[in-house]
C-alpha cells in the first residue's frame, strides 16, 4: 500500500508539472449563438409525401452544439444555443436586435431580403452572421455583406457539380423544363449558366403549365408534354418548390434520366453519403432528430462547428477575431466530405465538395478529377473570384 501511494503521488506531481509547463490555465469562455428563423408559408404542391420538418436546420445546429461542447469541455469553452422563430410576416429585424444584444453570432434562416435587412442593422456591424438557408447568387455577388458568411451551398455550386458529372458522362445534349414560379426561373438561369460553363448544350426548353392533378394523370399527360422535345441525353427540371418534378421521371416520351430538381442532383448534403466518416455524423443526427439529415441541417451544423473550431483555435469569442481567422488560410474544418472545408475570402461562401446523388446513392463527389483551379479545385464550383461582383470583403 505505501508503495502504491508513493507511485500515485509521483504520478500526480508529474501531471501537475506537465500542466504547469503547458502554461497557465485558459480562462473560461462563453459562446452564445442564436438560430434566428423567419417562418414561411410553404406554397401548395401536388404531393405531401415529403413534409418539411418543423426543426429543419435547427436540428443540425443542436447536433453541432453537442459536438462543440464535447471539445469545449476540455478547454473551458461553454456554448449556448437559443432558437428564435418569427411568424410569417413578423418583425425579424426587431427579433435580430434583441438576439444581437445577447449574442454576436447569428445563424439566419430567412429569405434573402430578410437576411440583408438583418445584416444591415447597425447592431450587426461587428457581428458574425451565417446564412444557412439561401443559395441565391446575389448574396455572394453584388449584394454581399462583410459580416455575412454562407454555409448553405450556393445554387451555382449545385448546378456546376451536376454539369461536371454530365460532361464526364458525355451526356451533353439536354432539354429543360421550367416551373411557373419566379424561383424556378432563377434556378433555370443557374442551370443555363452552368451548362454553358462546362460545355453542356440545352437544345430546347418548355414551360410547365399544367394545373391538373398529376397524381392521377401523369402517365397520360407527361408523355404528350415531352413528345415534341428533340432527342436528348438528359432532361433537366427547374422546380425549386419540389412541386411537379417527381411526376416527370419515368413518364417521359423518350426513356431518359432526369436531373436538376429531381433524379440526379447536386446537393450540399444527402443521406446517402457514407464515406469519410459521414455515417457517424448521420447516426448522431438521426439519434437526436429522429429523421435523416437534410442540406439545411448540414448548413446549420457547419456554421456552428465553424464557430466552435475558430473559438478553439483563437481561444476567444470576439466575433471580429473569429471572422478574421475563419476567412484566413489557416482555417480548416472537417465536414465529413473527404476534404477540409474553408471559406472564400472574396464573398464569404463556404468551399465544400458537392455530392451529386440520386435518391439512393452517391454518384460522384464534385469537383471531379480533371477540373483544376489555380488556387483551390473546389473553386471550380460556384462563383469564382473573377466572377463575383462582391466588394464588401475588400477583394
Amino acid at each position: 500500500m505505501p508503495e502504491i501511494r508513493i507511485r500515485r503521488t509521483v504520478s500526480a506531481c508529474l501531471l501537475a508539472a506537465l500542466l504547469g509547463a503547458a502554461g497557465p490555465a485558459r480562462a473560461e469562455i462563453s459562446v452564445a449563438v442564436t438560430y434566428l428563423r423567419q417562418e414561411q408559408k410553404a406554397p401548395p404542391v401536388l404531393s405531401n409525401l415529403d413534409p418539411i420538418p418543423a426543426d429543419l436546420g435547427i436540428a443540425g445546429a443542436r447536433v453541432a452544439l453537442a459536438d462543440s461542447e464535447t471539445t469545449g469541455s476540455f478547454l473551458g469553452h461553454r456554448y449556448r444555443l437559443q432558437v428564435v422563430s418569427v411568424e410569417p410576416g413578423g418583425d425579424l429585424a426587431a427579433a435580430a436586435k434583441t438576439a444581437l444584444a445577447a449574442s454576436p453570432v447569428l445563424l439566419l434562416d430567412a429569405p434573402v431580403e430578410a437576411i440583408l435587412t438583418v445584416a444591415d442593422l447597425p447592431e450587426a456591424r461587428d457581428a458574425l452572421l451565417f446564412n444557412v438557408a439561401s443559395g441565391e447568387r446575389r448574396l455572394r455577388d453584388g449584394e454581399c455583406r462583410a459580416n455575412l458568411l454562407h454555409t448553405i451551398a450556393e445554387d451555382a455550386m449545385r448546378a456546376d457539380a451536376l454539369m461536371q458529372v454530365l460532361r464526364a458522362r458525355r451526356w451533353t445534349r439536354t432539354v429543360l423544363i421550367v416551373g411557373p414560379r419566379p424561383e424556378d426561373e432563377d434556378f433555370a438561369a443557374t442551370l443555363r449558366a452552368a451548362a454553358a460553363k462546362f460545355g453542356v448544350e440545352i437544345l430546347a426548353e418548355k414551360a410547365w403549365t399544367f394545373d391538373t392533378d398529376l397524381r392521377r394523370a401523369a402517365s397520360k399527360e407527361v408523355p404528350l408534354f415531352t413528345q415534341d422535345l428533340p432527342n436528348h441525353d438528359v432532361l433537366l427540371i427547374a422546380d425549386k418548390a419540389d412541386d411537379f418534378a417527381r411526376y416527370v421521371a419515368d413518364n417521359t416520351w423518350l426513356p431518359r434520366p432526369v436531373a436538376g430538381s429531381d433524379g440526379l442532383s447536386g446537393e450540399g448534403w444527402a443521406p446517402v453519403l457514407e464515406q469519410w466518416g459521414a455515417v457517424q455524423l448521420q447516426n448522431r443526427f438521426e439519434a437526436a432528430a429522429k429523421r435523416e439529415m437534410r442540406p439545411r441541417d448540414y448548413a446549420a451544423w457547419t456554421a456552428l462547428r465553424t464557430v466552435g473550431e475558430a473559438v478553439t483555435r483563437m481561444n476567444s469569442a470576439d466575433p471580429i477575431k473569429l471572422r478574421n481567422y475563419i476567412l484566413s488560410d489557416a482555417f480548416a474544418l472537417d465536414g465529413f466530405k473527404g476534404r477540409p472545408l474553408s471559406y472564400r475570402d472574396w464573398n464569404g461562401q463556404l468551399r465544400q465538395p458537392m455530392p451529386v446523388v440520386n435518391a439512393r446513392a452517391l454518384v460522384e463527389l464534385a469537383p471531379l478529377d480533371g477540373y483544376l483551379h489555380q488556387e483551390n479545385n473546389m473553386d471550380t464550383l460556384g462563383l469564382d473570384r473573377a466572377e463575383s461582383a462582391c466588394e464588401a470583403f475588400g477583394g
